[in-house]
């Protein structure tokens, strides 16, 4: 280094070094030289030792410019990039970590504040390894980005469990203390006076924020809470367009169900046809039931189908509110015409429906109600017709037998083929009911005289009991059933029906209320009462297989049964009479007991056994 021998050129030497960008240390070392070599009186060199000072302040007032510029620099960058993001999370991450990277620190991260709640939730962070520290939740006015959060002023502090400027609570402290954090810088993201959250600037050692870095994250959170509103409005705006986009497709798939299904009803379609359509705009399953929960029609083929797989106070409330509930497998709705229940629809394979799709749901309820009323006028008007058919057929079946069987072929019944003739009866309840629940077993099916009367085909005793079984359960009370026939043409017809009215009298002076028979299964009761007694086939059928164990072995069972009966079946007398042992009498009365049946001396059976003894006398060997 050049010796300083005038202060000319000590001011010189500092000139150069300052323009060139030397260091401090440079520039205070010309002094020190000055005043080390002893060239310059003390008057120069305190002027010396002057401008030394007056170089570094310039020097550091140019770093500072230089630093500034920098900043400024990373700023304009920051509001360029941040400007050509559009989604919300991306503006945040970049946020945060521009603010790592502009303010040196350790951790930088981002709170969003919810009003609602009263709350700020760290949202995105930068250089966080804590989970815990991610995880905190600061109530308005809690620690120092609370603070911020609630006063819309930056705060910082070089040691925060150590400033008790703030609020502690033990979950911040400790999310804090996890991470390690120590210096916190924390400023106000917000558009106009609207707090939208709060930046923050942490290191892991204690430091002081100075007034431009303080001044530089405020810089930085004005640009991004710009930033991040716009992008907020941006998605907002996207949303928009997507639901209108899906409000227009559920408008036209709603519109395409309507005419589905009002082109179903005009063009005669039923409810197999409104389930299949409904479950094919709805992508599930539907089952149509009736106010019963009697299965009516399905789009599938469910494993469990009658009962309604739904307890009734689910349907009790879609009927009070008229809207479809949800239950833990399936949409329920109610079928009604006004308070009226008709039915219930039942969707599955649907977790939820979107608010379009359960009013379209509802929708093919009111179609399916319309249905439903239109089948009733039908069956109105068909029980009307087969009603006066079956009226005609039982009080005139001679006035005109042929116009009779030509009414009967046009609503699809052949009244010249065999056919039982049943007579339901039931104390209380309606007639009309009774009869629409004996539909299924019948060919045609009517009121007369007070009693449900129903032609079918098929054995008369069979069907009776059948019948009587059948639709007492369905109508909750005891049904009697009495049976005739098989009869064929209107004659024998109306015939039959007076012996199955007789019979169902006969059943109720019987105590069998709730029984079903024909008048062959009455026994002798029925031979006595009925117009066609066939005195051979109730001999056969009381005593046959002891006539045939005689006819097969030359025994004498049916003449030992006489002389029991004779003699008020005391074995004594009978076996004087037969002039056989009594150990004879007793082995052929257990042949009886083997072939008959151990009940052949119950009284009943006694009884009707006696009188086919008599008739089987009478009449012969048969």
């Amino acid at each position: 280094m050049t010796a300083v021998t005038a202060p000319s050129d000590a001011l010189r030497r500092l000139l150069d070094l300052l323009a060139s960008g030397a260091s401090t240390e440079q520039l205070a070392h010309v002094v020190v030289a000055a005043r080390a070599e002893g060239a310059l009186d003390p008057a120069d060199l305190a002027a010396l030792a002057s401008a030394g000072e007056l170089a570094l302040r310039i020097r550091e007032k140019l770093a500072e410019h230089r630093r500034r510029e920098a900043q400024l620099t990373a700023l304009f960058e920051t509001a360029s990039e941040l400007a050509a993001l559009s989604d919300p999370d991306t503006v945040l991450r970049s946020i945060v970590r521009r603010a790592r990277a502009l303010l040196g620190v350790d951790v930088s991260y981002l709170s969003l504040n919810n009003e609602a709640e009263g709350k700020t939730y760290i949202r995105v962070s930068d250089g966080s390894v804590s989970a815990e520290f991610q995880q905190i939740v600061l109530g308005m006015g809690e620690g120092l980005g609370g603070l911020v959060a609630q006063t819309a002023r930056p705060y910082a502090t070089s040691d925060y469990f150590n400033d008790d400027r703030f609020k502690h609570t033990r979950p911040i402290d400790s999310g804090v203390e996890d991470e390690g954090l120590t210096a916190i810088l924390g400023v106000p993201l917000a558009i106009g006076p609207k707090v939208l959250g709060v930046l923050f600037a942490s290191d892991r050692a204690a430091r002081e924020f100075s007034a431009g870095e303080v001044a530089l994250l405020s810089s930085l959170a004005d640009h991004a809470a710009i930033a991040l509103d716009s992008a907020n409005l941006l998605d907002q705006t996207r949303r928009a367009v997507a639901e209108l986009n899906e409000a227009n497709a559920t408008m036209e798939r709603a519109e395409d169900a309507h005419d589905r299904l009002t082109d179903l009803v005009l063009s005669g379609g039923d409810l197999p046809d409104v389930a299949d359509a409904v479950a094919d705009v709805l992508h599930g399953d539907l089952t149509v039931y009736d106010a019963d929960g009697t299965l009516l029609a399905s789009s599938s083929a469910p494993v469990v189908l009658d009962p309604a797989p739904f307890d009734q106070d689910v349907l009790a409330a879609a009927r009070t509110t008229g809207r479809a509930v949800s239950t833990k497998d399936n949409w329920v709705c109610a079928v009604q015409a006004g308070p009226e229940l008709l039915g219930s629809l039942v969707l599955t394979g649907r977790a939820g429906l979107t608010d379009p799709d359960r009013r379209l749901f509802e929708r093919a309820g009111v179609v399916t109600a319309l249905l439903l009323m239109l089948r009733r006028s039908v069956v109105r008007a068909e029980d009307e017709v087969r009603g006066e058919l079956l009226t005609d057929l039982l009080t005139a079946p001679g006035r005109n037998p042929r116009a009779l069987l030509a009414r009967g072929r046009r609503l699809g019944i052949d009244l010249s083929a065999p056919h039982a003739v049943l007579v339901a009866h039931a104390d209380g309840g309606s007639r009309r009911r009774l009869a629409s629940a004996a539909a299924r077993h019948a060919t045609l099916v009517g009121v007369h005289a007070e009693e449900v009367v129903l032609l079918a085909a098929g054995d008369p005793d069979e069907l009776a009991r059948r019948a009587a079984a059948d639709l007492g359960s369905a109508t909750g009370r005891p049904v009697t059933v009495g049976a005739a026939g098989p009869a064929s043409g209107p004659s024998a017809i109306a015939e039959a029906h007076a012996e199955a009215a007789r019979c169902v009298r006969a059943l109720l002076a019987l105590g069998r209320t709730g029984e079903g028979a024909a008048m062959t299964g009455l026994g002798f009761l029925g031979q006595l009462l009925g117009d066609r007694a066939d005195l051979d086939a109730f001999v056969r059928r009381t005593l046959g297989p002891v006539l045939d164990y005689d006819e097969r072995r030359g025994t004498e069972l049916v003449a030992t049964l006489r002389a029991y009966f004779a003699n008020g079946s005391q074995l004594a007398r009978t076996k004087d009479v037969l002039h056989v042992h009594v150990n004879t009498v007793v082995q052929r009365l257990e042949r009886v007991a083997t072939l008959l049946g151990e009940d052949w001396q119950a009284p009943d059976r006694a009884l009707e056994i006696q009188l086919a003894l008599r008739l089987h006398r009478l009449g012969g060997p048969r």
